[in-house]
């Protein structure tokens, strides 16, 4: 017997379940401490519109620039980093041996046309 788990995300922020192919995880940094949340489109629009006028007047001081969004969200079935981990070496791509990866990394990979499914859940 198979089993496929779904996973419904969730706007942090109104509670609403977020439509397939639509909003992000974003993540934030205030005062030192580190932070993600999933949000709608339109979350995101309000979050970008309240914070531009201190984004425009501070300094940058460290990060990466984004192309765009922070990570989009998916729904599809979760990553096989071992298998993402086997891809990046030989394409260039610096990934640590152990822990979470990060989301450009998973961006990437699937932009090269991969997909790594977890096995068992698809």
């Amino acid at each position: 017997m198979a089993q496929r788990t779904a996973i419904e995300l969730v706007d942090d922020l109104t509670g609403e379940a977020i439509p397939d192919g639509e909003g992000q995880t974003v993540a934030f940094t205030f005062q030192g401490v580190s932070y993600e949340i999933d949000l709608s489109d339109d979350s995101i629009a309000e979050l970008t519109d309240a914070l531009s006028p201190y984004i425009e007047s501070g300094r940058r001081v460290g990060g990466r620039r984004s192309r765009g969004r922070v990570a989009a969200v998916t729904k599809d079935v979760p990553i096989d980093t071992k298998t993402v981990r086997a891809w990046a070496d030989p394409n260039g791509i610096e990934v640590s041996s152990r822990g979470r990866l990060a989301a450009d990394v998973i961006e990437q990979y699937r932009a090269a046309g991969k997909s790594a499914a977890v096995p068992g859940t698809g």
